[in-house]
């Protein structure tokens, strides 16, 4: 299993992309990344996983099926957009930020930016299908990028940015209204599963959150 860390390595920049009724093939810029990038490889583009289909230049190629398109933002995408890019994990490599697998659970729609001295806030409303899978203080990626929960009041939750992280990503342009892949934390997806389905029932009702895990010894 192909994994990614949410650490973005390089913004790309998109120089073409063909549509079909329900699929994307996308020209992606790349001149820090594309050294380092085969036909065959995987990049995760904007937190999706995509597989490099040919290359010449600083650009690479890349497609998106149905499934992927219906799932994300890919389908939204112009010429000339910034992307996040990261290559797949190697044996050397540091996990910096959280296990991604770059398989987009669904799109979330930032409601509000707001600054606290360095910190830049998004409050991002996602489906209950998603909110279930995302705990004060877990991880979750945003557009590819590893980031902490910060509080889950109603139908979204909040991250608060660091300058270094905001500079080195799409994060920086985002504004109120834009549409974000979200990953929810892969081991999160597990336990909730587990929990719902074969140990503990009343959690359905009830919902899992910080409070549910302590309660049950989780944390």
């Amino acid at each position: 299993m192909l994994l990614f860390t949410g650490i973005i390595q390089e913004i790309g920049s998109v120089r073409h992309i063909t549509h079909g009724a329900q699929s994307v093939r996308l020209a992606v810029e790349a001149p820090k990344l594309i050294s380092r990038l085969n036909i065959g490889d995987s990049i995760c583009t904007n937190g999706t996983c995509l597989t490099v289909t040919d290359k010449e230049g600083h650009v690479f190629w890349a497609d998106a099926t149905p499934e992927t398109v219906r799932r994300t933002t890919l389908f939204e995408l112009k010429p000339g957009d910034p992307v996040n890019l990261e290559p797949s994990l190697t044996l050397q490599d540091f996990l910096g930020g959280h296990i991604v697998s770059g398989h987009v659970d669904g799109i979330g729609i930032i409601k509000q930016l707001r600054h606290e001295e360095n910190a830049l806030w998004l409050d991002i409303t996602v489906g209950p299908d998603l909110l279930l899978y995302i705990v004060e203080k877990g991880s979750v990626a945003v557009d590819g990028v590893s980031l902490t929960v910060a509080d889950v009041p109603d139908d979204r939750f909040s991250v608060s940015i660091i300058p270094h992280t905001a500079a080195q990503t799409t994060l920086k342009v985002k504004k109120a209204g834009d549409r974000v892949n979200i990953e929810c934390d892969m081991i999160g997806r597990y336990v909730a599963k587990f929990l719902l389905g074969m140990k503990m029932p009343e959690a359905k009702s009830r919902g899992i959150d910080e409070n549910f895990l302590r309660d049950n010894g989780f944390i």
